[in-house]
């Protein structure tokens, strides 16, 4: 069949969990998604999972116990689905607010809590795992995942179904940033092995999407000489198909590409801001209506691949999961203020070294005030 016209996106399943086998999208690429039974139960409990976990950093947050927290919440469909369709081979660049990519990686979900919680910068090896560090100056990590992307050109690690693809992914709001743009232009002109991700979650901070651009984000792909394909980022089917045909559009060769995932943040932007001031109940609820995990949920039911048994296992699963990880959070040491400096350089530096005694010395003047 066609692209999907009405919200003119790629589709493979809608709100009320009615499936496609395969949709043409405008760039002629035809998009499908051949999954088991037990692989579509296992894209549920991920975006579940994802959700409850989710749930548990803005309550941490609400009490104390996180300095801030960026929810994914309404953006399971477009991290999972994206993060399933990567290669253990690709690398990921994200911003802070990728937990459910973070997740699909095999990352401990703790680690992005420690970043969030004061106690350390981010405790996982981005080599060990393809997925760097999160990023919180808004659109930079674009310009690291082109110059990596360029450094795989180089070394020849393009060309086969074996090859290597990065992925950057960042929001609406970050495209606007000079980085995005001239990520983009290095990205073309170097023909890097790169899929830019952008979760349209229609708004930067306060700022709508009409306010940001006056043409469809993934449109502005053309101008610096590489595809962009517009997807519903509420369908994980769909999310998983045209980011595993992007990666293997660049992985071969072929060079960038743009993906708008068209979603949206049901929740605030991060646990600083109040949404409400700025959009409408009813706009919430709208969207809410084409909630990424209840259309998986009815897709699932009207093909008989789960049922209620499953539904519950899987609650009582993410419910455990969200448990363990509150404990863990708590039971996280708090840092010494000199660890401040024991990782600036991998090697040391005496210029760091006088500036780690003379912090020392400050702190331990307080020591010989009297009471």
């Amino acid at each position: 069949m066609d692209q999907h016209r009405a919200g003119g996106f790629v589709q493979l399943l809608n709100p009320e969990g009615d499936h496609v086998d395969s949709v043409t999208g405008p760039d002629g690429v035809t998009y499908a998604v051949d999954f088991t039974d037990d692989e579509y139960r296992g894209l549920y409990q991920d975006m579940v999972t994802v959700r409850r976990l989710d749930a548990e950093g803005v309550a941490l947050q609400r009490q104390g116990e996180l300095g801030l927290w960026a929810s994914l919440l309404g953006q399971e469909a477009a991290q999972v689905g994206s993060g399933r369709a990567l290669l253990p081979q690709d690398m990921a660049f994200p911003t802070y607010r990728e937990h459910g990519v973070l997740y699909c990686r095999g990352i401990d979900p703790i680690m992005p809590f420690g970043l969030f919680r004061g106690v350390d910068q981010g405790g996982w090896d981005p080599n060990e795992f393809k997925f760097n560090q999160y990023t919180i100056v808004i659109g930079s990590q674009t310009l690291h995942a082109t110059g990596y992307a360029m450094g795989v050109n180089m070394e020849g690690r393009t060309g086969s179904a074996d090859g290597e693809a990065v992925i950057a992914y960042f929001g609406d709001g970050a495209s606007s940033q000079g980085e995005v743009n001239e990520s983009f232009v290095w990205s073309g002109v170097f023909n890097a092995p790169i899929v830019f991700f952008c979760q349209n979650n229609q708004y930067a901070i306060s700022a709508s999407s009409e306010r940001q651009t006056r043409v469809p984000l993934y449109r502005r792909a053309a101008g610096y000489g590489f595809p962009g394909i517009r997807v519903d980022g509420n369908d994980v089917l769909a999310s998983y198909a045209v980011t595993r045909a992007a990666l293997d559009h660049a992985r071969h060769g072929q060079g960038p590409m743009l993906i708008e995932a068209y979603t949206y943040r049901m929740g605030a932007h991060t646990s600083s801001d109040d949404p409400t001031r700025y959009r409408i109940a009813s706009e919430v609820e709208a969207w809410r209506a084409k909630d990424p995990i209840s259309r998986l949920r009815a897709f699932l039911t009207k093909q008989r691949i789960a049922g209620d048994d499953f539904f519950a296992q899987v609650e009582e699963d993410a419910k455990k999961a969200a448990l363990d990880l509150r404990e863990r959070v708590l039971a996280m040491p708090d840092p010494q203020p000199v660890e401040l400096f024991d990782h600036v350089y991998p090697t040391g530096s005496p210029d760091l070294d006088v500036q780690r005694q003379r912090f020392s010395d400050y702190r331990a003047s307080f020591d010989d005030q009297p009471d």
